[in-house]
């Protein structure tokens, strides 16, 4: 088990081996648990790695705990395709906003508070990266895990009509930290992130500064998304260029939206 790296108590990662261009080093399986007592919540087995998820029951299991529950910060398979088969190896309800992606287990609404054994998690929707993505604030240990909401490194993918939630996710991410004291981030991917207002200030700007450049890119005559990621992600990988295509067109739906462009850009 790999210990966060924020001092918390209550919150462990463990590292699952599925490492790419949109998973950085892996997912970040996190474990959390109040000190002392025996329930334990994890939030996003990860990839259906079936020696992972042992490794994160088995480690459950020896520190003389039980998991009680699962949590999905959103759908996609890279956080919650092992999640059957950590049932099974755990006997633990799968809670999600998503009906299909729960097993035994109820949603997860805006706004509710989890508890488990004395752990208090409160979720927090963040819409935007995906129409179900949530985050989870640990009040306890002032920290907030954000799923694919805000990365470690990077930024994310945002879904094709979802930019405008996906500012307003940032916006609110931003005054729930400025709020509460929140000290750390605990990503989806990556690092934890120690300086969380700083993180969520640059992720807005970094927003705003692409839908200039794409803005600017209509106006020198792009009219396609692939033409707008050719010159605005001019460099990139190969293998994140459909992320790119994926953002470009969430931008031009907020830019139509919002009035800047006219609607039905970059739709070929």
């Amino acid at each position: 088990m790999r210990i966060d790296g924020s001092g918390t108590l209550r919150a462990n990662c463990v590292l699952c081996p599925n490492p790419g261009p949109m998973t950085l080093d892996g997912t970040d399986t996190w474990v959390l648990r109040e000190p002392g007592n025996r329930g334990v919540v994890v939030v996003d087995p990860g990839s259906h790695d079936e020696r992972h998820l042992e490794r994160v029951a088995r480690t459950v299991q020896e520190q003389g705990a039980q998991v009680a529950v699962t949590l999905l910060t959103h759908h996609h398979p890279d956080h919650s395709a092992g999640a059957r088969y950590f049932s099974e190896l755990t006997g633990a309800p799968v809670r999600a906003v998503e009906p299909e992606m729960r097993i035994g287990g109820d949603g997860l609404a805006d706004g509710e508070t989890v508890e488990v054994d004395g752990l208090e998690l409160r979720v927090v929707a963040t819409p935007g990266h995906t129409a179900d993505s949530v985050s989870l604030h640990l009040p306890a240990d002032g920290v907030v895990l954000t799923g694919d909401t805000v990365l470690g490194t990077g930024t994310t993918m945002v879904a094709d009509d979802g930019l405008s939630d996906y500012m307003d996710s940032l916006y609110r991410l931003r005054e729930l930290v400025s709020r509460t004291g929140v000290r750390a981030l605990l990503p989806g991917h990556g690092p934890i992130c120690t300086e969380p207002e700083d993180k969520l200030t640059a992720y807005i700007d970094h927003r705003e500064s692409r839908l200039a450049q794409v803005a600017a890119a209509v106006e020198a005559g792009d009219t396609t998304a692939d033409e707008i990621v050719a010159r605005v992600y001019a460099g990139i990988e190969d293998a994140v260029v459909p992320a790119a295509r994926s953002s470009v067109r969430a931008q031009l739906h907020y830019l139509a939206k919002r009035g800047d462009i006219a609607a039905g850009m970059g739709e070929a």
